[in-house]
């Protein structure tokens, strides 16, 4: 599917105003079992990754790299050759996220892409050797940043900062969720007239990115939409109220550092906090937090997809 980013680039504001829904009515969701998920549905999502990078972000910019520790020549793919050497003694400058990637501007030439993978961690110090730590970054200040990554599933590469749109990695991708373009007017756009299912569709990194299970399933659900819908038939008042639900359940999640499900924490240890808000996701039989219904459950293209039948449309 070609990106139609300058859908959103364009957008005049259009669809403003539309009547939400208000905000939503929150609960601990204490029934959320852990144990029932599959290992494809804890991998990190936007917020855990805009987490992480947050915290790099305080630690390191203007450290300067003493030496990048490589402790296998891949994860999952080869890392280039020579990598280490390029880096070394260059101060970090900047730090910002691309989707799930994170983007670590060393000196003025040169740019690390980080990708955690399914079950990657960046963590700030701690012991030496950690069990499948496969990456060190030795700081001039003496922080060790250690990445942690059992299934290997974790990216590493390096760009040039002209040169980093047109990375194999980025140039595909979607539009940011949390951008100002981000828009009623934009999502309806990029979701055309898909007859795909909208669950399917916002998930689709070509059209927005970071949008994953976890975060799809509780956005729309405070948007009220029934994930089966076609995603083309949205009107621009649905699509208006789904954008801005997808953004406040982002930024909810980035406030609580993030839904620690399986191997995922912060960059200073802990869990993340917000599966302790979830309104449906992982809630199959339990009352919905709105109408009392039952939490219903159901399954999109491999995922589980979680909803109320009753507030859901």
């Amino acid at each position: 599917m070609a990106r139609t980013a300058s859908t959103c680039v364009l957008d005049n504001g259009g669809g403003r105003g539309v009547a939400s829904l208000g905000p939503p009515r929150y609960r601990l969701a204490r029934d959320v079992n852990q144990d029932s998920l599959t290992a494809g549905e804890k991998v990190p999502e936007l917020p855990e990754v805009e987490t992480v990078m947050r915290a790099m972000r305080l630690r390191l910019i203007g450290r300067r790299l003493l030496r990048l520790r490589l402790h296998r020549p891949d994860l999952r793919f080869p890392i280039p050759p020579g990598l280490a050497d390029q880096v070394a003694g260059l101060t970090v400058t900047s730090l910002d996220r691309r989707a799930k990637y994170i983007l670590v501007h060393m000196g003025e030439e040169h740019v690390l892409l980080l990708h955690l993978g399914m079950s990657g961690r960046l963590v700030f110090d701690g012991p030496a050797g950690a069990l499948h730590e496969h990456v060190t970054f030795e700081f001039d200040d003496d922080t060790m940043l250690r990445f942690i990554d059992p299934r290997r599933f974790g990216m590493l590469d390096i760009s040039r900062p002209s040169e980093l749109s047109e990375h194999r990695w980025l140039r595909h991708l979607g539009e940011e969720p949390l951008g100002a373009h981000f828009t009623g007017r934009c999502l309806k756009g990029l979701l055309g007239r898909s007859r795909s299912a909208i669950k399917t569709a916002i998930m689709d990194q070509r059209r927005v990115v970071g949008v994953g299970n976890i975060y799809a399933s509780e956005a729309l659900f405070e948007a009220r939409i029934a994930p089966t819908r076609p995603a083309g038939e949205l009107s621009m008042r649905h699509a208006t109220r789904l954008a801005e639900a997808i953004q406040s359940v982002l930024r909810r999640a980035i406030d609580a550092g993030g839904s620690s499900l399986r191997d995922y924490v912060q960059a200073n240890g802990e869990l993340g906090n917000f599966q302790r808000f979830f309104q449906v996701y992982d809630r199959e039989g339990n009352p919905c937090v709105v109408c009392g219904d039952p939490i219903s459950r159901t399954v999109q293209g491999g995922r589980a997809t979680y909803f109320c039948a009753a507030c859901q449309r």
